[in-house]
């Protein structure tokens, strides 16, 4: 079973960026398809992006089209999500997930994914 493990998260003013890490402690994650996911108070968990086994495709809500990018390095284990021009509406606890079966990017909705990590919050704003 796979444990993720996000990190990277924190306080930033509007405009600031941050880079989220994902990684796992045990086995690789270079055999699954990866999705981060985010939360907001009162809000229900959605898609930021996602991206193949391959890292050949990728996927972005709208919402973070042209600031957020999602990328892959086989064999380091990692997935990233590095975050520009950041609002106060990109706030909240940012998850990744792994798809045991779905290899694939377009489908990048929380049901897909088997294993999730605890989180790591992001502030934008005082």
């Amino acid at each position: 079973q796979l444990q993720l493990v996000e990190s990277g998260g924190g306080q930033v003013q509007p405009g600031g960026s941050l880079r989220l890490s994902c990684t796992t402690s045990g086995d690789t994650l270079d055999n699954n398809a990866i999705g981060w996911f985010r939360q907001a108070p009162g809000k229900e968990r959605e898609g930021v992006s996602c991206i193949s086994v391959s890292g050949g495709t990728t996927k972005y809500a709208d919402s973070v089209k042209g600031r957020f990018t999602v990328s892959r390095v086989t064999g380091k284990n990692t997935v990233y999500l590095q975050m520009n021009s950041l609002k106060p509406e990109d706030s909240g606890v940012y998850f990744c997930a792994a798809s045991l079966y779905y290899s694939g990017s377009y489908y990048c909705h929380p049901p897909v994914y088997d294993y999730w990590g605890q989180g790591t919050r992001v502030t934008v704003g005082s």
